[in-house]
């Protein structure tokens, strides 16, 4: 069975904290030059990006899941993928419904941008997209579910921003596919200072921001093609699917 290079938390400009050099092309670019094939665009509390990029990609035979890094009410982030683009308008109104209105300030947070594959601006949004929502972890978990997407605890290691700085613990009935390691640590490193969440599947992302982190972090899946359906038979260790492993450019 083929293995497969996945980089699945990648921010574009439509992220205000994206750098304006994460254009469609420009990612695409890097994550050939990487020996990425499979990239999730996961934008904060948007998806306005991921059909964009994945018709980029498409030509350059990359693969393109689309997902969204959503901030719950604890301000912990989330990662969600979806297998369709009926699925990611309906995270969107969702999202769109619970995303209270702060005016962006470009000067302050940066520019919230989406741009066509010519890196032509065709929008730029108002709505400070780093906000949280206002309902909790478990309740965008159940909508995720509900939608049939696929949820996953965004760089669970991290002090900010992640469900164990923001919790403390994770919930024993929060229902997840995995749980995601930033390119900081190791599974290794992590199950020393975690040990009761070593039963869990992990996955590893660059979470990048700027084109030069793309691929800074990565997860191997042997499965058959590169589709979410097939790396969620991984994450089961289902049909002889499984994680082969993991690459860390900050830890080599």
């Amino acid at each position: 069975m083929p293995l497969y290079k996945a980089d699945m938390h990648i921010h574009t400009v439509l992220s205000p904290c994206g750098d304006l050099m994460m254009s469609p092309q420009n990612i695409v670019e890097q994550a050939l030059l990487c020996n990425i094939n499979i990239l999730a665009i996961t934008d904060h509390n948007s998806t306005k990006m991921c059909k964009i990029v994945a018709e980029v990609a498409e030509e350059k035979g990359i693969t393109v899941i689309p997902g969204v890094e959503i901030t719950t009410k604890e301000e912990a982030h989330c990662l969600a993928y979806f297998y369709n683009y009926e699925q990611v308008n309906e995270i969107q109104k969702y999202i769109d419904e619970h995303l209270p209105f702060i005016q962006n300030n470009a000067e302050k947070f940066g520019y919230q941008l989406v741009v066509d594959k010519d890196e032509m601006i065709i929008e730029e949004v108002d709505t400070l997209l780093i906000t949280a929502l206002d309902v909790s972890i478990d309740k965008i978990e159940q909508k995720v579910h509900e939608i049939g997407g696929v949820f996953v605890p965004a760089h669970i290691d991290r002090p900010k921003y992640s469900i164990l700085s923001q919790l403390g613990f994770i919930p024993p009935d929060l229902r997840f596919e995995a749980l995601e390691l930033s390119r900081y640590t190791t599974t290794e490193e992590f199950g020393k200072k975690f040990p009761m969440y070593s039963k869990f599947t992990f996955t590893q992302s660059s979470d990048a921001h700027f084109i030069e982190n793309i691929g800074d972090a990565y997860t191997i899946y042997n499965i058959e093609n590169p589709t979410l359906e097939e790396i969620v038979k991984a994450f089961k260790n289902q049909d002889s699917r499984k994680i082969e492993g993991f690459g860390n450019k900050a830890q080599s």
